[in-house]
């Protein structure tokens, strides 16, 4: 059953530019602009209007964008919840201007061993991650460690808790890796290994949508009978300021946003592309997370009962919650 039929998420790409090359990664690889201050005052008040809750700026390594903090402060004026995630290689000479503007805050960090992390990053950032995490603290901020799951990590899940997120006082999220278009993240976890990553994902101060593991048992997301809303739950705006569809992963077409977002979402064109969610060719087999977590969010199934207690654990810590009610 479908409970909310607007959508509830926009990701926001203030620019394709990355300070890194992560090699499960092809984003830094495109030439882009960045995102006009102009263009996000209109298209946050149509996103406002169509009943998006949540806004995530992204790239790309969205620090590079040094009008950030305005966008954050724009999108906190008209009450939106607001996530970034970032690398740490700006965050410590940025953090002051970003304080008290993002509700969800995710350094990404996939190992407690320096040059693994750098190794699968393609720049050097483990000391950039342990220093924003200390300058985060001292500001009051509660930032989060995003882990990156693959299975050669899986055997440094338990240093990054016990050394890094624990003594912090910080939630380790746990995001399995995906693998979309020609980039290939490696070998897909075992049935072993997901027991494992969901056993680690029910201890204190550990998040792990526990949906993301029960669709990769089932082997994804299957255009017969598709668990995929992306369309119709999540805008995707690029730095060109086009609307993305039916997904950035798979960016089927780019539509002109020309101070239209409002009227172009709910245009016949839009609406017969978003019929199309989970049913394309490439949708067969997908875990996409950026996607799948919205679409888990608004239509009763197994995913949502799956999903709902770490989701519920997870927003009340960040304090979020009551924004969320009633989406």
């Amino acid at each position: 059953m479908r409970l909310v039929r607007h959508p509830v998420l926009c990701n926001y790409y203030v620019t394709y530019r990355c300070n890194a090359k992560c090699a499960f990664c092809d984003i830094w690889e495109k030439p882009s602009p960045y995102i006009e201050l102009a263009d996000v005052a209109q298209n946050l008040n149509d996103l406002k209007k169509l009943g998006v809750k949540v806004i995530d700026f992204t790239g790309g390594e969205p620090l590079l964008h040094r009008q950030l903090p305005e966008f954050l402060t724009l999108a906190k004026q008209l009450d939106f919840i607001t996530t970034v995630t970032t690398n740490g290689l700006l965050y410590p000479k940025n953090a002051e201007k970003l304080r008290g503007l993002v509700d969800m805050l995710h350094f990404s960090l996939d190992s407690a061993d320096r040059a693994t992390h750098d190794l699968g990053r393609g720049v050097a950032c483990y000391d950039f991650v342990l220093e924003s995490i200390r300058v985060a603290r001292e500001l009051g901020e509660r930032p989060d460690i995003l882990f990156t799951v693959f299975r050669k990590n899986l055997s440094d899940l338990e240093a990054v808790y016990e050394q890094i997120t624990q003594p912090n006082g910080l939630v380790l999220i746990l995001n399995p890796a995906f693998e979309y278009n020609a980039v290939d993240t490696g070998e897909q976890l075992t049935p072993a290994e997901l027991s494992y990553l969901s056993a680690f994902g029910r201890r204190k101060g550990v998040y792990l949508n526990e949906g993301f593991v029960e669709l990769r048992r089932d082997g994804g997301n299957h255009t017969a009978a598709p668990v995929c809303r992306a369309a119709s739950t999540t805008l995707v705006i690029s730095p060109h300021n086009e609307l993305v569809l039916p997904c950035y992963h798979l960016g089927v077409d780019k539509m002109p946003v020309n101070g239209q977002l409002f009227d172009l979402y709910n245009s016949p064109a839009v609406q017969r592309l978003a019929a199309l969610e989970g049913r394309l060719p490439a949708c067969e087999g997908c875990t996409i997370n950026c996607y799948m977590q919205p679409s888990f969010a608004v239509e009763t199934s197994k995913y949502f009962w799956k999903a709902l207690p770490s989701t519920l654990r997870y927003n009340w810590k960040k304090g979020t919650w009551k924004q969320l009610v009633g989406i």
